[in-house]
């Protein structure tokens, strides 16, 4: 669960009439409910055969192996925060 918590996010900020995206930095807690959020977002919603243990270790253990589609958004979120820093001060 660690290797996809999220350590920094974006949120968006109005300045002078135009929004920028200012990267905030997130506590441990909230970075782990977005976590989750993304662990029970990355399954199809109903699909028979396969029980909810089953499909949550099957992402868990992409996870560990960064592959899935709960790390990328984890990268995702971080490269945003990444490319916006520029608009840091506006926090």
């Amino acid at each position: 669960m660690e290797s996809l918590r999220a350590f920094i996010a974006v949120k968006a900020r109005r300045v002078g009439g135009s929004t920028h995206q200012v990267s905030i930095e997130i506590g441990s807690t909230q970075g782990k409910a977005l976590a989750i959020r993304w662990l029970l977002a990355a399954f199809p919603e109903k699909r028979p055969g396969r029980n909810m243990a089953f499909k949550l270790s099957f992402r868990i253990s992409g996870c560990c192996q960064r592959m899935a589609m709960p790390y990328a958004k984890r990268e995702e979120t971080h490269r945003m925060a990444e490319a916006n820093r520029a608009f840091a001060h506006f926090r």
